[in-house]
């Protein structure tokens, strides 16, 4: 009976499942690789790098063009202190004008009114017209006598009607302007002209000779008055303060 036990005891105890010992692992699945994630990592990396080389190609093409830091008038130039210098893409297709040539542009006047941020373009731009709003030029010629010695360009003028003429026809044509400036004197023409361009030689020595070829710039009301008395030869100018 005690033999019986004891077999009945260990038959039991080998129907437990061996446990596994602490030092095994058990056995994991191998890795799967995934080739379509790797190419596409790839090709990101090859993206980002030529868009870093493009962008470094685009900013090696750029040029140093001119903004306006001010308003500009249509008619006005351009001056140092309204203007300043920015980079732009050189093929952007627009006409930019370089800073280089600022200095050019100085001699050029707005076509219309240009506001703060423009940048410059050339066709915003024409040649300056050196005749002011209001004003015209007379040529007229002058007498010994009639005009002072060493007459120049840029000088300030008065212009008066002279010779027998000067009480008669003087007076009904320029007595507007003779009225306001002289306080009723009718021999003023024009109270203020300046000489536009004087005859020389070539050499800057005004011709001596019994004419001397003068152009004036005069207010545009003094012009009619101005151009009959040149056509009869009664015209003399005389320097006045302000040369």
């Amino acid at each position: 009976m005690k033999i019986q036990e004891r077999t009945g005891a260990g038959a039991g105890r080998s129907a437990v499942p061996a446990q596994p010992s602490v030092g095994d692992r058990l056995p994991t699945p191998p890795r799967e690789r995934k080739p379509a994630l790797a190419a596409l990592a790839v090709l990101l990396i090859l993206l980002g790098a030529l868009g870093a080389t493009t962008l470094v190609l685009q900013a090696g093409d750029r040029i140093e063009v001119i903004e306006l830091t001010g308003d500009l008038q249509a008619g006005d130039s351009i001056t140092d202190a309204k203007i300043t210098s920015v980079m732009v893409n050189k093929d952007s297709g627009a006409e930019f004008v370089p800073w280089s040539q600022r200095e050019l542009l100085k001699k050029l006047q707005a076509k219309s009114t240009l506001y703060k941020g423009t940048v410059l373009v050339g066709p915003m731009f024409a040649t300056k017209n050196s005749l002011a709003q209001g004003k015209a030029t007379v040529g007229v010629s002058l007498k010994e006598g009639q005009y002072p010695t060493g007459l120049k360009a840029g000088d300030n003028v008065a212009v008066y009607r002279v010779g027998s003429n000067s009480s008669s026809s003087g007076g009904s044509s320029s007595s507007s302007s003779s009225n306001s400036s002289s306080g009723g004197g009718n021999s003023l023409l024009v109270e203020r002209a300046v000489v536009a361009d004087v005859k020389d030689n070539g050499s800057g020595d005004v011709i001596s000779s019994t004419s001397l070829p003068v152009t004036l710039t005069v207010d545009a009301s003094d012009a009619a008055a101005l151009a009959q008395a040149a056509s009869d030869g009664s015209v003399a100018v005389v320097l006045i303060p302000g040369n």
